[in-house]
């Protein structure tokens, strides 16, 4: 597990990253594949991001090295700024909050749990003739199933009335669109947000520096 050093209120930024490392080495990562996508060639960046998906084919040739991958990248990189921001708004929190080590097994369990599931429905619905046999090669990655898990473990950490208010406006954010037509990819978004609020044991005790907070 990695040590949690006290925060400097001298530097808050640099406290800020040091006490959430996880973070922050993921989105670098993210950072540096989104760089390669964008200076690859077409037919370079086509291949990359197939080899690197979570879809069927791949998780069916190479199932720990589809479901590892597909963690780091991202298929639009224009995206990237957006995606920072999520991840300090709830990967951040979460982690000072809970500790590197928990805040990591939840997200892990959840893109993996959101992973599989997801596409065994998406499975399901190419032999039932539902969806066309070519979506067993489609581009599967990204990192928004670990976000999702992060907003929904976070609905511990908020007081009172707030906590509510938050739950309802994930469960309509992630769970609307079941309801609407939703895609495979929706179905692990609400299944990630579902390991998420299942994680509440790991809250009960909180890392011992936020608690002391």
């Amino acid at each position: 597990m990695i040590e949690h050093t006290e925060p400097e209120p001298s530097r808050p930024l640099r406290s800020w990253i040091r006490t959430s490392p996880g973070t922050h080495i993921w989105l670098l990562i993210i950072a540096v594949t989104s760089l390669i996508v964008v200076i690859a060639p077409d037919r370079v960046e086509h291949v990359l991001l197939h080899r690197n998906s979570s879809n069927i084919h791949q998780l069916v040739q190479y199932p720990v090295r589809a479901l590892v991958s597909s963690a780091f990248w991202i298929e639009n990189p224009s995206s990237l700024a957006l995606y920072a921001v999520l991840f300090e708004v709830f990967h951040a929190t979460v982690e000072r909050w809970l500790g590197t080590l928990r805040w990591l097994v939840i997200v892990a369990t959840a893109h993996i749990v959101a992973t599989l599931a997801s596409q065994k429905v998406l499975s399901m619905a190419i032999q039932d003739h539902r969806a066309p046999h070519s979506m067993t090669h489609v581009v599967d990655i990204g990192v928004s199933y670990g976000i999702a898990a992060s907003v929904g473990v976070l609905t511990y950490r908020l007081p009172g009335p707030w906590r509510w208010l938050y739950l309802a406006g994930a469960v309509a954010f992630f769970g609307a669109p079941l309801f609407t037509g939703g895609t495979f990819t929706d179905l692990g978004h609400a299944i990630s947000l579902a390991v998420g609020l299942l994680a509440w044991p790991l809250t009960l005790h909180p890392h011992p520096r936020t608690a002391s907070a």
